[in-house]
């Protein structure tokens, strides 16, 4: 068992620079990786002129049960969406920007051996970014 979440572990953070270095290749600078609130964590946080993008991060070793996309639950939008807001009223100079909510999701097409170090980006994955992946909406958070 410890093999499986230390695998899903190395995964995700290869996941969460893959997915900065894309974000940076589309003119993004990336502001916090990893922000915590009491509400929960979002992977990234990135602005560039005019937005300000909070993004989870997604990456799956095999598609079969769903893509990566499929498994941003409901509460787990309402965590970042009050995480943001923790954000937001920390750094109040990020309000006049557009605020979005992405995902960036890395689905690979196998099954990674679970005892065997990895190079991930050997491996064949699509990455898909889904810009505002889902929306604020005050009464769906119940604040």
């Amino acid at each position: 068992m410890k093999n499986i979440n230390k695998d899903k572990t190395k995964l995700g953070d290869w996941a969460e620079q893959q997915a900065a270095v894309f974000l940076q290749s589309h003119g993004f600078q990336i502001l916090h990786q990893n922000y915590h609130s009491k509400f929960g964590e979002i992977d990234l946080i990135a602005k560039n002129a005019q937005d300000l993008v909070f993004v989870e991060v997604k990456a799956r070793s095999k598609t079969q049960y769903g893509q990566s996309s499929e498994v941003v639950s409901i509460t787990k939008q309402q965590k970042i969406i009050k995480t943001a807001l923790t954000y937001l009223s920390k750094y109040p100079e990020m309000n006049d920007l557009y605020c979005r909510f992405d995902v960036i999701c890395f689905d690979f097409q196998q099954q990674f051996a679970k005892t065997v170090q990895h190079d991930f980006s050997q491996f064949p994955y699509d990455l898909n970014w889904i810009e505002n992946a889902f929306t604020f909406d005050p009464e769906f958070i119940n604040l």
